[in-house]
């Protein structure tokens, strides 16, 4: 008998090495879809199948219906939130006020560098269909949960007639290709 090279059985392993890369690929961490908050025409990429939740919540001068779209995939948290405010004038004072309860809730710093270093960063947001005014934006921030552990969080706020959005991903580390991905998803049709 002839003893074998270990190059013999190279090809052999290199078909079991991609069949089980084939098998990870079925098995997605993100399973983007499209879904469309009710009563809306936005648009928005998911990584999962969201689950609903509708509550009554004080924003701007009355309480309004807040109605939530959200799912948990590969260790982040995404969720597209909507009220009616019923009066368009009232949205940038409410999206102002919406914007500072998020950075309190996370313990982030408001927007601006701080002398420790921590920043939260708020910039321009390109969304077709959203109102001129206010601005959509995008609001980057670290802060903390609240078992103390560390939270990155990334939201947009925009508003479309008398509705007002929040789209937010919270994660440990945000993947920028994962944020891009979900930002770049939003849209009104």
């Amino acid at each position: 008998m002839t003893p074998r090279s270990p190059l013999t059985f190279l090809p052999a392993r290199l078909a079991v090495a991609a069949s089980l890369i084939g098998l990870a690929a079925c098995n997605p961490v993100f399973n983007w879809r499209d879904v469309r908050p009710d009563g809306t025409a936005l648009s928005v990429l998911l990584p999962c199948k969201p689950d609903k939740a509708e509550k009554k919540v004080p924003l701007g001068e009355r309480p309004v219906v807040m109605r939530l779209l959200g799912c948990d995939a590969g260790d982040a948290t995404f969720a597209v939130a909507v009220a009616d405010v019923g009066d368009a004038s009232s949205a940038a004072a409410v999206l102002a006020q919406w914007q500072s309860g998020t950075l309190a809730n996370m313990k982030a710093p408001p927007a601006g560098k701080l002398s420790d270093g921590t920043a939260t960063e708020v910039v321009p947001l390109k969304l077709p269909g959203a109102a001129l005014q206010p601005p959509a934006v995008l609001v980057k921030a670290t802060g903390q949960r609240a078992d103390g552990s560390t939270v990155s969080g990334q939201a947009a706020y925009f508003v479309q007639g008398t509705q007002v959005f929040q789209a937010v991903m919270y994660a440990a580390e945000i993947k920028p290709e994962v944020a891009e991905t979900f930002f770049s998803g939003l849209k009104f049709e």
